[in-house]
């Protein structure tokens, strides 16, 4: 499972957890503008939006798990179990097959209007990439600095959703999510106040006693209510430091660890976290056992080329050692 956040600062971010049981082994994929992206369906773009993210690079073919163009605009695939259809080609539609969507919209929009405006064109088909990797049931959160929409594909078939809190994670439906946040209208930053009877004379033990209530546990659903509690109610200065480590503590509110979250094959944990700058262009992450921030600058690429560019991940952990008093003198 997942989380994904849209947050802005002086500039904008986007990033995401990606929660499972094992790697793919992906890397921080760089797409040059002209590197040609061939569609099952829907013919080739050969010049396009370069665009940075994180991908399992099968084939000569960058899977983006989540990715942001040249332009600002980020999107990623979030897992969507039980919920997510796909369809058999259509004759009226753009017929894009899940693992070409990412890139698909990336390369051809700037802003989240135009993303909306193309998808609703677009038949989501039932296509695998191969034998071996079969298409995943995922929906998408999409991002410009000034707005976020989720899109769903299920058996009512495709949908928008507008997302006021800039927050997804995973199944059910969206608007459930948005739903389910109307349970925790009590909840607040504020000092919690005696609500419950006035006239007994009652106070707070504790600080943080105005968020009691708020859902600690990993599902999709309580994920959702804790990262947009933290998102919106964020203070945060707005350099590029404060800004990159404020979502990286929002992302780790909603982090797993290795034994929280049993699975069939394991333990589902937080494999990485991302972060992407989406003004400059410059994708932060970290991996489950390196919390040091790994960075990764898109603009220092030639991003006129015909080439992918992968960095694999850092995952070994990094850890500066102070010198001893003894040796600084």
């Amino acid at each position: 499972m997942c989380t994904s956040i849209s947050f802005k600062t002086k500039d904008h971010y986007f990033g995401r957890n990606l929660d499972y049981e094992f790697s793919y082994n992906e890397s921080v994929t760089v797409t040059p503008r002209k590197y040609a992206f061939r569609f099952r369906h829907a013919g080739r773009i050969v010049s396009h939006y370069a665009m940075i993210g994180m991908a399992f690079v099968q084939d000569d073919y960058p899977l983006y798990y989540d990715a942001t163009n040249e332009k600002g605009l980020s999107m990623a695939g979030l897992n969507f179990p039980g919920y997510a259809h796909y369809f058999d080609v259509q004759q009226d539609k753009i017929n894009i097959a899940p693992f070409e969507f990412v890139p698909f919209v990336l390369a051809q929009c700037v802003t989240v209007d135009e993303a909306r405006a193309l998808i609703e064109k677009v038949n989501l088909c039932a296509e695998n990439f191969s034998a071996q990797l079969v298409a995943s049931p995922l929906h998408w959160h999409i991002a410009d600095s000034e707005s976020s929409i989720v899109v769903e594909s299920t058996r009512d078939g495709l949908k928008i959703f507008d997302d006021p809190v800039g927050v997804m994670t995973n199944s059910p439906t969206f608007d459930f999510h948005l739903l389910n946040l109307t349970h925790y209208l009590g909840a607040t930053r504020e000092i919690a106040n005696n609500r419950f009877a006035p006239d007994l004379s009652l106070s707070a033990y504790s600080r943080g006693a105005g968020g009691f209530g708020l859902p600690g546990d990993l599902s999709s659903a309580s994920r959702f209510v804790r990262a947009s509690f933290a998102l919106n109610n964020s203070v945060c200065d707005d350099d590029e430091a404060s800004s990159v480590g404020h979502f990286f503590q929002l992302l780790g509110c909603v982090a797993q660890q290795k034994g929280s979250c049993a699975v069939e094959h394991g333990y589902e944990y937080t494999i990485y976290s991302s972060c992407c700058n989406t003004v400059s262009g410059v994708y932060y992450y970290t991996t489950y056992n390196n919390g040091c921030l790994t960075a990764v600058d898109m603009r220092r690429e030639d991003l006129d080329g015909k080439t992918l560019v992968s960095y694999p991940l850092r995952t070994e952990q990094q850890i500066v050692w102070e010198k001893s008093a003894k040796n600084i003198r």
